[in-house]
């Protein structure tokens, strides 16, 4: 089986660079929150850093009390002092928290919605060639990263260099050579983490990523699609093809894991080896007398502290490398091209009468070197009904596209009213056009909301009518749950008539000036079909009306056919005028057609 290649990877520095970025980005949107959050954190860490100081007074002042016989009043100071910074460490470690759980839903809220905006707005192309499941999952993989990029920066990588910092210049001042093996080791310690995270596990972590995605794609795929799969028995020849591919997953998955758990290993023996450097030098300092008990115990006591947030960097940079590949899909949709943008300055479409008008247009689709329309002109009269008819890839589906602005025209224009459908907004220019496709894709939400969705607020009331009209009150009403019912995903809980006839009354309740109908009752039976035909010409009433016919039956009555073939109007006219030319392409389409069902009938 055929996969869509794995995107290429990245630089990692520059990977980092560009999520830096985004970070920075995204917590200026809150900076009161997050300035907060980082004053409390850095408050305690510096509360943290002084409580080996007391320890260490405790203790001499318990030698001294010991030895001289004096009284305990400096080792009560000091226990007392010990106390005093333990709760003073807590209450700020929780204001510090309760900041972060209040700034950290809000940085994640805001890059989701930024990102769904985006992802809305990228054309129809990039929508085609892309996973639902998989763009699902890169979105919230991403916010869930920025929970854990948070915790890093505020709680892990901000105090880590301010406890390192602190205690290389404490330690500085009463012995050099100790103050300085402890910054140097410390410094050294986080290039080699950087090292080890930027140059050897994040790239394999962002080839993890891209097969993680892969699959969360593939499985979409394939359990929305279970009713082929069902269909054609291929329930094992899915199993296989997913087995496949995760098996590929498995094995650079845990190449990853193991590469980070050697990683992690590595910086564990060079911490223990500082560790033993240290407490050889205070040993030594003591021996020499230049040290009491009570600095032994202070510098142990640092450097315990020191070393558990060396251990955390470690961590810190480990879940750092995993934020930042996790984020790498989300950045990167802030700098994917929309495809189709508004204009700056782009108004509202007015559409006080519906005349659409193609100004010698001239498109072609991406990676195509011929053109499907050049220098292509045509009129659609305000209320006029027109069909358009051709064979597959005549320019039928893409001239409706078009006016869509679902694709920009490479020359010439679109015109609706003497309005450039370029220079409008797209919100404005859809709201304009009620779309019945062939195939209705519907929410999973409820009947009612998806007949509303051309008409947000709609009433209840004209929910129902606009259904009754489209002969799709019976047998909502016979549901249990009635207009309350979800149709399931895409609207698999309804047979495809039932889809046709909601998309209809959506389209009857939007009440859009322009019409566009893709053979909207080719799901129908002939009895259902018959049913609603009287409800569409009432639809078409006084609106401009586009009918992309396949079958030949549905544009008999309407004003004016084009005649696709090659990107050109090689017809038009009315069906009679058509079908009494010799030779023509309408002529000859329709009696292919008569003499298919014919056939049929016959066979029946």
């Amino acid at each position: 089986m055929t996969h869509e290649p794995l995107p290429p990877r990245r630089d990692a520095a520059r990977l980092f660079a560009d999520v830096a970025r985004y970070t920075a980005r995204q917590w200026s949107h809150h900076k009161g929150a997050a300035g907060l959050a980082l004053a409390v954190t850095m408050a305690a860490t510096l509360v943290d850093i002084a409580i080996p100081a007391a320890v260490g007074r405790l203790v001499d002042a318990l030698s001294q009390a010991r030895v001289q016989g004096e009284g305990l009043d400096g080792a009560i100071g000091a226990g007392s002092a010990m106390i005093a910074l333990g709760l003073c460490y807590l209450a700020l470690r929780h204001l510090g928290m309760v900041a972060i759980c209040r700034f950290t839903p809000r940085v994640m809220r805001r890059m989701c919605q930024e990102a769904f905006w985006r992802v809305q707005r990228f054309s129809t192309d990039w929508h085609a060639n892309s996973f639902a499941g998989a763009t699902v999952r890169k979105l919230t993989r991403g916010m869930w990263a920025m929970d854990v990029l948070v915790d890093v920066v505020i709680l892990g990588l901000v105090p880590s260099v301010l406890v390192l910092a602190g205690a290389t210049l404490v330690l500085s001042l009463s012995w050099p050579v100790l103050g300085l093996t402890v910054g140097l080791g410390s410094l050294v310690f986080i290039v080699m983490c950087g090292f080890l995270v930027l140059r050897w596990v994040a790239p394999v972590a962002q080839a993890a990523n891209a097969l993680d995605s892969k699959l969360g794609g593939l499985l979409a795929d394939s359990v929305g699609c279970n009713a082929v799969v069902k269909a054609f028995g291929a329930e094992s020849r899915e199993d296989r093809m997913i087995g496949d591919f995760t098996e590929g997953w498995r094995a650079k998955t845990q190449f990853t894991w193991i590469r980070g758990t050697t990683s992690g290993t590595i910086q564990l023996t060079y911490m223990l080896g500082l560790q033993a450097l240290i407490l050889t030098l205070i040993v030594s300092l003591w021996l020499e007398g230049r040290a009491s008990v009570g600095d032994v115990a202070w510098v142990l006591g640092t450097y315990a502290v020191i070393h558990a947030y060396l251990r955390e960097i470690g961590m810190h940079f480990r879940n750092l490398q995993r934020s930042v590949n996790d984020l790498e899909d989300i950045v990167a949709f802030t700098h994917q091209n929309l495809g189709i943008e508004d204009r700056p300055n782009a108004g509202a479409l007015a559409v006080p009468e519906g005349r659409i008008a193609f100004d010698r247009v001239t498109f072609r689709y991406g990676g195509q070197s011929r053109a499907l329309y050049e220098d292509f002109s045509v009129t659609i009269a305000p209320g006029e009904r027109i069909g358009l008819v051709g064979h597959s890839g005549s320019g039928k589906s893409t001239f409706v596209k078009l006016i869509q602005r679902l694709h920009d025209v490479q020359g010439g224009a679109i015109r609706i009213d003497g309005q450039d459908v370029a220079e409008v907004t797209q919100e404005s220019l859809r709201g304009q056009i009620a779309l019945v496709p062939q195939e209705p894709v519907l929410f999973h939400r409820t009947l009612a909301e998806n007949i509303a969705y051309g008409r947000p607020g709609a009433s209840m009331a004209a929910i129902v009518a606009a259904a009754k009209q489209a002969h799709a009150h019976d047998f909502i009403a016979a549901l249990p749950l009635g207009y309350d019912t979800l149709v399931g995903e895409r609207g698999v809980k309804l047979s495809g008539g039932e889809r046709q006839r909601v998309a209809l009354a959506r389209a009857i309740l939007a009440d859009a000036p322009i019409l566009i109908l893709d053979e909207a009752t080719s799901s129908l039976d002939s009895v259902s079909e018959a049913l609603i035909q009287d409800a569409v010409e009432e639809l078409m009433r006084n609106r401009t009306t586009l009918i992309v016919a396949h079958r030949l039956s549905t544009v008999q009555r309407v004003d004016r056919i084009l005649v696709f073939d090659g990107g050109r109007i090689v017809e038009q006219g009315t069906h009679a005028q058509l079908i009494a030319r010799e030779g023509g392409h309408y002529r000859a389409l329709f009696e292919t057609q008569t003499l298919g069902l014919l056939g049929e009938r016959q066979a029946a």
